[in-house]
This record gives structure tokens, sequence and C-alpha cells, in this order.
């Protein structure tokens, strides 16, 4: 199964390493790889460094990407923590 969405980040900082190291956290709770794509560099949802190299800053746009067995929900968390712009205030 593979699910495919793009969000557009919120947060005022963008995608730094706390936002980075949140996503991870969530990402790695599925057996799904999940995929992070901005302007057609692609990185690993599972990877902090390769989130970081996607430079995404707020109201830049991520798709994202999950294929396996719970792509569905590995989709919606990732939503979800996007949408409450990663916790921050």
């Amino acid at each position: 199964m593979t699910e495919i969405r793009t969000i557009t980040l919120k947060n005022k900082l963008g995608m730094h390493a706390r936002a980075a190291a949140a996503l991870v956290k969530v990402a790695q709770q599925f057996k799904a790889e999940i995929y992070l794509e901005r302007n057609g560099q692609i990185a690993n949802g599972k990877s902090i460094l390769g989130i970081l190299t996607l430079a995404c800053p707020m109201g830049g746009m991520l798709t994202i990407k999950a294929e396996g067995i719970d792509a569905l929900a590995a989709i919606e968390a990732v939503v979800k923590l996007v949408e409450n712009k990663f916790g921050e205030v």
C-alpha cells in the first residue's frame, strides 16, 4: 500500500532540528518506509539529517510518501504532527 500527501509547514521555524527529531520519532513507530520530498529532493523520513537537508521553511510544501502495510496510519500521524506545528507554540 502506498499513500501520498502534500502538506504545508505552519510552524515559525520550519523544519529545524527539533521538528525533524519529532518527525523521526513518529515515523519510527511504523513499519512503512516514509519519504519526504521538497523541490525534487527526497529524504528518508526516519533520518534527521536527511530531513534537515530539505531546508523547508515556514510555508514550505512537503510531499510525504509512505509505503507498507501501515502506510495510511503513518501518513496520518505525520500530518497530525505537522498540523499541530510539532508541538511548538
